[in-house]
């Protein structure tokens, strides 16, 4: 019985030995976790840090994340919540953050107004934009690539004339830049960026099928220098058009140190997101078949972050040399904040959004503090190649 037992115990420890130095080949797509930040100022960022289930077999639907619930519900516009920047404040069509990092210039979709906010002050109306709201209002606001020296602004919105692009300056009323984009109707989209090149990257829309002219500067990305001109690199030099086929485009957002630009789009069929490049737009990089209407969007090195507007969350994709995407897609936020529309990321890589419960509808189910600009952590670059 002795023996037996040693031969037992002897067998076993071998096995322990061999399976400590055995390795195994991937059955599949290996799963990630982002790392976590500090609490810092915020608090932390909400719990969107679990990796998602697996996506489904085409790699188009990604797992959701449950999130955290929240801790105290606001109270009017007071909201307990520290990744709140600012409350009570008409659907945000745009966001643009100064270089502070700690404020930023937000534009009002229906009014028109662009107001600077930071947490914990009142905030404060720099200038208003005349629009149209019923072709879509504001949606595009960004700093000029030499804000430092210009401290100029540049707004996209469709006002009771057309679309167009415009330069907002201290003291001063918003100044046209570009105009004679036609307008269309409320879901015909707009979307303002810059480039690495220091060009305004202008996405508009042609909802209403004036995009099937090449020469309109409807359904194109537009690429033009800070006074209105077409950027010397543009397929053709005289013309602001650097490439086309949009329909309904929501955010515009370039990777700083790839270079790489991105354009979401609500087509006919689905929400779409490109990688912009000139002439025809090539096949979306990822599309969205269910149409959870993509919004705006930021690019840091290793992820891309899409607002969702219907899916009132963030989606976040990991982009790989080649085209291709690492790991599998992640869900995050998932009705914590709502209809996300406008998103952009601060100098200290902070990521920002604004809310747009207020016009929704009967689903939007709007809390007294809407709508809400919101700082949190962003989701981390990385993550193993997809299979």
């Amino acid at each position: 019985m002795r023996r037996r037992t040693v031969r037992v115990l002897a067998a076993v420890l071998l096995g322990l030995m061999l399976a400590a130095c055995a390795s195994f080949p991937d059955s599949g797509p290996r799963e990630w976790r982002d790392k976590i930040e500090g609490a810092g100022e915020l608090g932390g960022p909400p719990s969107m840090l679990e990796p998602p289930p697996p996506g489904g077999p085409d790699g188009q639907q990604g797992g959701e994340v449950p999130e955290r619930g929240r801790e105290q519900a606001p109270s009017g516009c007071d909201d307990p919540d520290p990744q709140v920047v600012a409350t009570c404040l008409d659907p945000i069509g745009a966001i643009a953050v100064l270089p502070d990092s700690s404020s930023a210039l937000v534009g009002e979709r229906s009014t028109g107004r662009v107001l600077r906010v930071e947490r914990g002050v009142e905030p404060q109306l720099v200038t208003t934009v005349p629009v149209d709201p019923r072709s879509g209002g504001l949606t595009g606001l960004v700093l000029s690539p030499s804000y430092a020296e210009d401290r100029l602004v540049y707004a996209y919105a469709s006002t009771p004339e057309d679309n167009r692009v415009l330069r907002l300056a201290p003291g001063e009323p918003p100044k046209p830049v570009l105009t004679g984009i036609p307008r269309g109707p409320a879901d015909n989209g707009g979307a303002l960026g810059t480039d690495t090149q220091g060009a305004l990257v202008v996405a508009t829309g042609a909802a209403g099928g004036a995009g099937a002219d090449p020469r309109s500067l409807a359904g194109k990305v537009l690429r033009i220098d800070t006074l209105g001109r077409p950027m010397p690199d543009n397929p053709d030099p005289a013309s602001p058009i650097f490439s086309s086929g949009l329909r309904s485009p929501q955010g515009v957002c370039t990777d700083r140190m790839g270079g790489t630009t991105w354009v979401t789009d609500r087509a006919a069929t689905q929400d779409v997101l490109y990688r912009v490049g000139p002439g025809a737009l090539p096949p979306p990089a990822w599309t969205w078949p269910d149409r959870p209407g993509v919004a705006g969007c930021t690019a840091e090195p290793g992820v891309v972050a899409v607002a969702q507007t219907g899916g009132k969350s963030l989606f976040v994709l990991r982009p790989a040399d080649g085209g291709a995407f690492n790991g599998d897609p992640q869900t995050v936020l998932a009705n914590v904040y709502g209809r996300l529309a406008a998103a952009a990321s601060g100098p200290d890589g902070l990521l920002w959004l604004g809310t747009v419960n207020r016009d929704g509808g009967a689903k939007a189910a709007p809390v007294p503090s809407d709508d809400r600009v919101i700082r949190i952590q962003p989701p981390s670059g990385g993550g193993a190649d997809r299979a």
